[in-house]
């Protein structure tokens, strides 16, 4: 794992204590708002907040000594670059030994709209040996990064499809990307690298079991049950796309190539998430068991107990191997309706660090930035808009799935989703193809255990705070 790596675990870890440590603030001043107040109560909650913010300062100064060690090695990588002897043959890149980090041959900090990645592309074609060299070191170092990965394959666009990155018609760090619905649920499920070899991941389901009773008396046999299983073959799936560019418009534009990859790479997560979720069969909606919530006038007050209904199914089915670490999933439409209601009673059982006079919380995080907020019970929300709305008799239907989530598993290769530049393969018509592409496997069937809650009480919302 590289130090950039590390640095961005120890900001979500820091992200996480923070949240924490709210929460348990939130939670001591509702505490302290309530007339039956109790000393005991009071110092409690406080050693809960003081925990939470010990391991806030922790967490910050894991992240202060990465971010120092960090600004040490770019010092030393700079002094050494100054201190090399006039005079001697510098080292090729791939024939020297380094320790600590290098700068990379392309950075963000000093050519933020890659310019000078496009001017040696161009420069490259034009024969130019010292832009070769930069293009091929930048090369050595993706495929550290992200692996030796080439293959060339054969809709086209021009650089009338790009209008607005073409020098000089105005800043391209302004362009309005297309906006997805990535994959929110995709990164909270459990995650797994996929096999190296094959396009089917194999797994064992014990289906029958073992059997033990109580002995009828002293020397006779004892209870005995053959233990039988059955394979489960999840299938390896394959989300790809492409886009063939005009040697002009990435030569002769600027930042092209980038608008074109990031597009592809979020148009890859949302056709993951989206498989995962709706893909007949096996997808989370086909794999769920159905809570009916049947309503003319529904309202949240009367979904919540439907929520509650599910997870106990959860729970029922996983019996022993429920991890307890539950998640519910919906539409940002149902979650949004979901906040709009307004009422007087409150849930007869709270849970920690939920605050008693509110109908769950929200994180005021922003899309796909992971948990949005908890229900009454303490159940984390993931917002989804992958989640279809036209179900139902009249079409206008969502659905509310509720999952363990150490039994919803995901197989990606580490590198995924991989890049293809491939220049030879429309050389004649001066195209250049940009691929992405990656393998990916999932299921929710190893301990079949989910809930959906579906029916008319799930219409298109609105908005009348009931």
């Amino acid at each position: 794992m590289t130090l950039a790596e590390l640095i961005a675990q120890a900001r979500t870890a820091l992200d996480t204590a923070i949240t924490a440590r709210t929460q348990e603030q939130d939670a001591l001043m509702a505490l302290r708002s309530e007339e039956n107040l109790t000393e005991e109560a009071v110092t409690a909650q406080v050693a809960r907040r003081d925990a939470a913010d010990a391991e806030v300062t922790r967490r910050q100064q894991a992240l202060d000594e990465l971010e120092a060690e960090q600004t040490r090695e770019a010092e030393i990588a700079a002094l050494q670059a100054r201190t090399t002897p006039t005079g001697q043959r510098t080292p090729a890149y791939d024939r020297v030994a380094r320790v600590g980090a290098e700068e990379r041959t392309y950075r963000p900090d000093e050519d933020p709209r890659g310019g000078a990645f496009q001017r040696d592309v161009a420069a490259a074609f034009l024969g130019d040996y010292d832009a070769r060299d930069r293009l091929a070191r930048h090369m050595r170092e993706e495929r550290t990064e992200r692996g030796d990965q080439i293959r060339q394959e054969t809709r086209a666009v021009g650089t009338g499809a790009f209008g607005g990155l073409v020098i000089p018609q105005y800043l391209t760090d302004m362009y309005a990307p297309l906006a997805r619905a990535n994959r929110p649920f995709a990164d909270a499920c459990r995650r797994h690298v996929l096999p190296p070899t094959g396009m089917t991941v194999e797994i064992s389901r014990i289906t029958t079991g073992t059997n033990v009773d109580n002995q009828a008396s002293e020397n006779t046999n004892v209870a005995e049950q053959d233990m039988d299983d059955t394979a489960l073959s999840i299938p390896v799936r394959t989300a790809a796309g492409r886009q063939t560019a005009s040697r002009q418009s990435i030569e002769r534009g600027t930042g092209v190539e980038d608008v074109i990859l990031d597009d592809l790479f979020r148009a890859y997560g949302s056709r993951l998430d989206t498989t995962m979720i709706n893909v007949a069969s096996v997808g989370l909606s086909a794999a769920a068991t159905v809570v009916t919530y049947t309503d003319g006038t529904p309202t949240t007050a009367e979904l919540y107990p439907k929520v509650i209904e599910g997870l106990s199914g959860v729970e029922g089915a996983l019996l022993d191997q429920a991890s307890g670490d539950n998640l519910a999933v919906m539409h940002s439409r149902r979650w949004y309706w979901m906040q709009n209601a307004m009422g007087t009673a409150y849930p007869l059982i709270t849970q920690p660090g939920v605050v008693a006079q509110t109908l769950g919380a929200n994180y005021a995080e922003a899309y796909g930035r992971g948990v949005r907020g908890i229900l009454p019970n303490g159940t984390p929300v993931i917002v989804d808009n992958n989640i279809a709305v036209n179900l139902g008799a009249n079409t206008n239907e969502d659905e509310i799935y509720l999952v363990d989530r150490q039994e919803c598993h995901l197989w990606e290769d580490p590198d995924a989703p991989v890049y293809i530049r491939a220049e030879q393969a429309k050389v004649e018509s001066l195209g250049v193809v940009l691929v992405v592409y990656g393998y990916y496997a999932f299921t929710f069937q190893r301990q079949p255990h989910a809930r959906k809650i579906s029916g008319t009480g799930l219409v298109a919302p609105t908005f009348t705070g009931a």
